[in-house]
């Protein structure tokens, strides 16, 4: 799906598509889908409608990832703290997540997995979230996460906690399981267990901060950082950021 009409443009996306190697692209990419409100409030509408341009741009964004053969995707949607946001703004926010991620599922092109604390989203939504996940459940290719009530210290708060009652349940003691205990056990029982860790992070609107995005998943992910608004965010700056990523060299923490 191309977003861009001027033949400079897409002249310079097949530039950029034709100089990327297969063989150094990312299998799973992150994105932090920032800037809605900002890009509203520059086009002077409503807070609303910076959400619905944000959530029609994702279709695009799992196109481009299914052209490249990117085999995992994770989305995020809203964040623990955007609970917290005014009645007002957080209904129409929500509304809008439930008939995006309904859109997505109804296409029957991606697998749909929710990663976030769902007990923490009004029963409706989550219910409509659920929805859309089993009706993909069957799909093969490209799993796109869906990061709703997300929170990385929640996330990893919630991994202990099944570990441990998940052990308790094989009958050991406190005392056995904190013996044993180590990272890939955390890991296992991560919202994204069974996927590899993402190997690109993506976050749009300029800011340079992680804001407890996949905080265990990320500590050896590549980071870019775009400056577009995310409703504004194109595919020649996709390609830019797959650019990017393959011409580093991966140093995994050393």
């Amino acid at each position: 799906m191309r977003t861009s009409a001027n033949p400079l443009y897409s002249a310079y996306e097949r530039r950029l598509l034709g100089q990327l190697p297969a063989d150094r692209l990312p299998r799973h990419v992150g994105v932090m889908l920032d800037g809605n409100r900002r890009w509203a409030r520059a086009k002077g509408a409503g807070t609303a409608e910076g959400h619905q341009a944000g959530a029609d741009r994702i279709e695009h964004l799992l196109t481009w990832c299914d052209e490249v053969g990117i085999e995992f995707v994770t989305l995020w949607l809203l964040s623990t703290d955007n609970l917290t946001r005014p009645e007002a703004e957080l209904a129409p926010l929500l509304g809008i997540i439930e008939s995006a991620v309904a859109s997505l599922a109804e296409q029957q092109r991606w697998r749909i997995r929710l990663v976030g604390a769902l007990d923490l989203l009004p029963p409706e939504t989550a219910v409509r979230l659920r929805a859309a996940e089993a009706a993909t459940a069957g799909l093969e290719g490209l799993v796109c996460n869906i990061a709703v009530g997300y929170g990385g210290r929640r996330e990893i708060a919630d991994a202990v906690k099944d570990l441990l009652r998940a052990e308790a349940a094989r009958g050991r003691s406190l005392d056995e399981i904190v013996e044993s205990l180590d990272v890939d056990q955390i890991a296992d029982h991560l919202y994204t267990k069974g996927q590899p860790d993402p190997d690109l992070v993506i976050r749009t609107s300029g800011e340079q901060r992680i804001g407890g995005f996949l905080l265990w998943q990320s500590i050896h992910s590549e980071f870019y950082f775009c400056e577009a608004y995310w409703p504004d965010f194109r595919r020649v700056d996709f390609l830019r950021a797959l650019r990017s990523y393959a011409d580093r060299e991966r140093r995994f923490g050393s």
